[in-house]
């Protein structure tokens, strides 16, 4: 090897071990696990906000980001899988951002080190911990991650799977999805699902059927207007069911089994697992709240288990009528940024941070309904609140709110990735 080479590589292994290489101490080095919309956005901005004088490495053991809003739109085929991928190159090449393709395996909070699956360590200032959620499928005897019973919560494979099932189930046929104790990821994501599936169904097999069991009393999200558009829309397609707590799958015979002991069989059953926060924030011991949820300060999102460690997107223990959806992941990473940026600096962090958040349901191919919201830091409560008479709801579908639902995904997109 010739000693450029050799440096080289001895260069590049001094960064993985800990960003100790030759100048990078220089500056401050934030990790960021997880590259989804929290994730991506917070490594871009505190990147951009700090003008370059952080440096940024972004964990991510997927080639590229697929979206899950809009991955309903693949069940009812007016969408392919390809078109809600995106890759990660310009967060590289635009902001300097250093893609690590791996996974963490463990965080020590006292050292400021993550361990990578790879058997690398990162060394941080400030951490960022954008994980997810993890499928609880312990709670459900009979289903397993790998097992003939999808879930397709994240979107992928598992979505594309879901599809071919639907597309080769007979005409007449039964579609059952299960539908977790709030809070899950996305409120009206069941709803909006079950309006595709019920969409592509009168289309393509009339006489099937899509049955929703709920575990919740009501419909979580945009109740009023999802019951009238399965009753004016979808009558005789959709027959939603609440108050059906699922605890067990037959998945040979592709059964649901309630805590009261009734049992639903389906021709295709779809259940969405409980779930929690992804599995490094459990094993690094921050999700504090019921075992499940990460408790953060919502000035910073700093954890209230371990100092530099921040926590942003469906893995928080979220304030009152605060979803667990894309665009507040957003909102949650930009938040954290500057604050990031700030601490870093030794300058304190905005004490009145705004999130706003939009949630867009498409009920056919291009006719969508919204939720919105906006919420605002309470110092007394030290949380965040919902700002009387701010947001709204849609009064009908429409195919207006259809174009705005792919502006602000192509928006998002854009803003999330660079």
């Amino acid at each position: 090897m010739k000693r450029r080479d050799l440096l080289q590589a001895a260069g590049a292994a001094a960064m993985l071990a800990g960003c100790a290489a030759v100048g990078s101490r220089a500056k401050p080095h934030v990790v960021v696990i997880g590259g989804g919309y929290g994730g991506a956005a917070a490594a871009r901005y505190v990147r951009l906000w700090s003008g370059g004088e952080v440096n940024v490495t972004l964990v991510e053991p997927n080639p590229g980001f697929i979206s899950c809003p809009l991955s309903n739109l693949v069940l009812g085929g007016s969408r392919t899988i390809g078109d809600l991928t995106h890759g990660y190159d310009a967060l590289a090449s635009r902001h300097g951002i250093r893609i690590v393709r791996d996974s963490a395996a463990g965080i020590d909070t006292g050292k400021r080190t993550v361990a990578l699956a790879s058997g690398n360590r990162l060394a941080y200032d400030r951490l960022i911990l954008s994980p997810g959620i993890e499928f609880l499928f312990g709670e459900l005897p009979g289903m397993t991650a790998d097992g003939p019973i999808l879930h397709a919560w994240k979107a992928g494979p598992q979505t594309v799977a879901l599809r071919a099932q639907l597309e080769a189930m007979p005409d007449g046929g039964v579609y059952a999805l299960t539908v977790p104790p709030a809070p899950y990821r996305c409120p009206p994501g069941p709803y909006e699902r079950a309006c595709q599936v019920a969409h592509y169904f009168s289309r393509h097999k009339p006489r099937a059927k899509v049955l929703l069991l709920d575990a919740n009393d009501d419909v979580v999200s945009k109740s009023a207007l999802f019951k009238r558009i399965w009753k004016e829309r979808y009558g005789g397609i959709v027959d939603y069911r609440p108050g059906f707590r699922t605890v067990e799958i037959d998945a040979a015979g592709r059964t649901a089994i309630s805590e009261l002991g009734e049992k639903v069989k389906a021709d295709v059953l779809n259940v969405i697992p409980p779930h929690r926060a992804g599995a490094i924030a459990s094993s690094a011991g921050l999700a504090n709240v019921n075992g499940r949820w990460c408790e953060v300060d919502f000035l910073t999102f700093e954890s209230a288990r371990a100092p530099h460690v921040h926590v942003i997107g469906d893995a928080i223990q979220t304030a009152p009528l605060m979803p667990k959806s894309a665009h507040m992941a957003n909102q949650h990473a930009k938040v954290c940024a500057a604050a990031v940026v700030d601490l870093l600096a030794g300058r304190a962090p905005n004490p009145a941070p705004v999130l706003t958040n939009t949630c867009y349901s498409f009920v056919s191919d291009r006719d969508v309904i919204h939720v919105a919201s906006v919420h605002a830091y309470d110092a007394a409560k030290k949380t965040l609140l919902v700002v009387p008479g701010s947001g709204g709801l849609s009064k009908e579908p429409n195919a207006l709110e259809g174009a705005y639902a792919e502006n602000w995904a192509a928006n998002i997109w854009a803003d999330t990735l660079g």
